[in-house]
């Protein structure tokens, strides 16, 4: 990934605090595990949505796919 960081990106990067990183670092992640929940509602709508968040929790804690 370090070959695809542009100038512009790692200036904004060092522009950031590290409370405002760690912020879109918690953003990125939840908008991730609302995307796979979103998904797997879309393979298996007979699943409750216990059932999805259960297996999105699984998924991200084993970093499977």
């Amino acid at each position: 990934m370090a070959s695809e960081l542009t100038p512009e990106y790692i200036a904004t990067l060092r522009r950031m605090s590290g409370e405002q990183k760690l912020r879109t670092a918690f953003q990125l992640y939840w908008g991730a595990r609302k995307l796979k929940a979103a998904r797997l509602r879309q393979q298996h709508p007979d699943w409750t949505e216990e059932q999805v968040q259960q297996h999105v929790k699984e998924i991200f804690m084993y970093a499977a796919t």
